[in-house]
């Protein structure tokens, strides 16, 4: 009789203690966008669906991506789905917006401003080259007719919606970056470029001359000044490319033959100029 009671407990006190462990687990919370909060072990994500368990059930239920807001997993890490990403929760880029396409309409990319010796881009400089490309191409409007410079405020900013900036342009494919603009000509650019000094040392002398009475004699105190001062010298490589219908049409390289700064400009314009694009009046 004993022994009975005493298995009679211990079997309690295992179901009460395996009934606790089951209850204190951390479980996975699916916020679902009409805010309803789903608690259970999520099993699997893909690119459409989520499936998961609820407690205590072995049951698989699948959810619609799309039905979801966001994910708190039990191990604390959180996960938020767009909406504008359609059914796709983990790629950024896998969907292209495409714009309608303007025949005859050429966009600037932005420049890559790259300092070859450390790696570092320089996203204002970027901004300053794809600006001088863009009024370039203007000032030539006649030269490139009939194409037409598409605006560079649309440009950069459907940029900026689909993701893409001056880091990862050149990851991104020319038919995508055509589908995302709506044209169907882009010039692309990139300047690198090495930087070194030089110092130069300039000596000036003067004094002041004294004659005797006699006139043969000359006395004179002189005084020399030495300055040196530090000179910066810019080494570019400038890429030029132009696209149509997402063929290269054109492609160039060029060093610029003064090593001072900003003369990478003049590289735009003499390879501007040689292009299929521009014509002579």
């Amino acid at each position: 009789m004993m022994i009975k009671k005493l298995t009679a407990v211990l079997l309690l006190f295992f179901v009460s203690f395996f009934g606790f462990a089951q209850g204190g687990k951390k479980l996975d919370k699916i916020i679902k966008r009409d805010y309803q909060i789903i608690e259970g072990t999520i099993s699997k994500i893909s690119d459409k669906t989520v499936e998961y368990s609820l407690p205590g059930e072995t049951l698989v239920i699948s959810l619609d991506i799309s039905q979801i807001a966001r994910i708190d997993f039990a191990s604390g890490r959180s996960q938020t789905f767009d909406v504008s990403q359609g059914n796709n929760a983990s790629s950024n880029s896998s969907v292209i917006a495409a714009a309608e396409t303007k025949p005859n309409t050429i966009a600037v990319l932005p420049v890559p401003y790259l300092n070859s010796d450390t790696q570092e881009s320089s996203e204002d400089m970027a901004k300053f080259a794809q600006n001088d490309l863009y009024n370039k191409l203007l000032d030539k409007s006649s030269n490139i007719f009939p194409l037409t410079v598409q605006d560079l405020r649309t440009t950069n900013s459907l940029l900026h919606k689909a993701g893409i900036d001056h880091n990862n342009i050149d990851e991104t494919p020319i038919e995508d970056l055509e589908k995302i603009l709506g044209v169907d000509n882009i010039v692309a650019a990139k300047v690198s470029y090495t930087m070194n000094s030089g110092t130069t040392a300039t000596t000036y002398s003067s004094g002041d001359a004294k004659v005797s009475d006699n006139n043969k004699k000359v006395k004179a105190n002189e005084v020399s000044t030495t300055t040196a001062s530090t000179q910066v010298y810019y080494y570019y490589t400038v890429y030029f490319d132009m696209y149509k219908n997402a063929s290269k049409i054109y492609s160039q390289t060029r060093k610029p033959f003064l090593a001072i700064k900003d003369s990478w400009m003049d590289s735009i314009t003499y390879l501007l100029k040689r292009s299929p694009i521009y014509t002579k009046k």
